[in-house]
């Protein structure tokens, strides 16, 4: 089973400093020699970043900067585990390394797999 997870630090957190960076960095190396981690990144500030969206088939394009940054992701992470609850240990691991912070896990759907799981 393939999960997405999003981790988003608390809003006004400094930067990680660079003890932090390393400890992400080893946990992630550890995670994609395992298998469990498929993929994984960081995402750059919404000064750059680009809105998409449709209504009524119409596209519209908007670049960044944006005043409205409530809620963003700083990372990702694509995880191949056996289970629903073996994506939330990961989830956990990783929220204990990166510190405080909210994320999201979403389970991936695979056409020809198994439902997802609730």
């Amino acid at each position: 089973m393939k999960f997405l997870m999003t981790y988003a630090a608390k809003p006004n957190t400094p930067p990680p400093t660079p003890q932090q960076m390393a400890a992400i960095g080893a946990y992630t190396e550890r995670m994609m020699k395992t298998g469990v981690v498929v993929m994984t990144g960081g995402l750059v500030r919404p000064t750059r970043g680009i809105q998409i969206s449709c209504e009524s088939g119409k596209v519209s394009v908007t670049d960044g900067p944006f005043a409205e940054t409530k809620e963003l992701i700083d990372g990702f992470a694509l995880v191949e585990v056996a289970s629903r609850q073996a994506a939330i240990d990961v989830a956990t691991e990783f929220m204990q390394v990166a510190g405080d912070g909210t994320g999201e896990i979403l389970q991936v759907f695979e056409p020809g797999g198994p439902p997802p799981q609730k």
